[in-house]
């Protein structure tokens, strides 16, 4: 997790009140931020320091929430940019339903443990690289052909 948060997220930290913080306190605070498809982002975040409670030290933690939806794709790879560093993998969770906890009907969590690094599928489980952002179904079908046609060359 960064350290230090760019002037754009520190700008929309609440100092006052029940969740405030300071500046000081690195990434862990409230935040009310301008999110990158329009919508006010709340964010709660915690760098997994300074609990009381050991099961939660070793957890980075930032949840996102909007007012009337849940955050979108863009808002959480810009919140995760924003919090994390490039490299380091962070991850949504869908916990089994005995566990399930559920605040705010708008939020999502972005999670990384401190001191386990978390397994990640193989880039070709995600995409293909080479092939960039599709736009279309028919840019999809079109690489899915291809991707036929050269297996079947083998």
């Amino acid at each position: 997790m960064r350290k230090t948060l760019d002037e754009k997220i520190e700008a929309g930290r609440v100092m006052e009140g029940a969740l405030a913080s300071l500046r000081e306190w690195g990434p862990t605070g409230l935040f009310n931020v301008q999110g990158p498809a329009g919508a006010r982002l709340t964010i709660v975040a915690s760098d997994g320091t300074g609990g009381g409670d050991d099961k939660l030290n070793v957890w980075e933690h930032v949840s996102v929430s909007t007012a009337k939806r849940c955050p979108n794709w863009p808002e959480m790879c810009w919140v995760k940019d924003h919090f994390w560093e490039d490299e380091e993998v962070v991850f949504q969770l869908h916990p089994p339903k005995s566990t399930y906890i559920s605040n705010h009907p708008y939020c999502l969590h972005l999670w990384r443990n401190v001191y386990q690094e978390f397994p990640s599928p193989p880039s070709i489980a995600v995409g293909i690289k080479e092939a960039g952002e599709l736009k279309t179904p028919q840019q999809a079908v079109r690489l899915w052909d291809k991707m036929q046609e050269s297996e079947l060359k083998k």
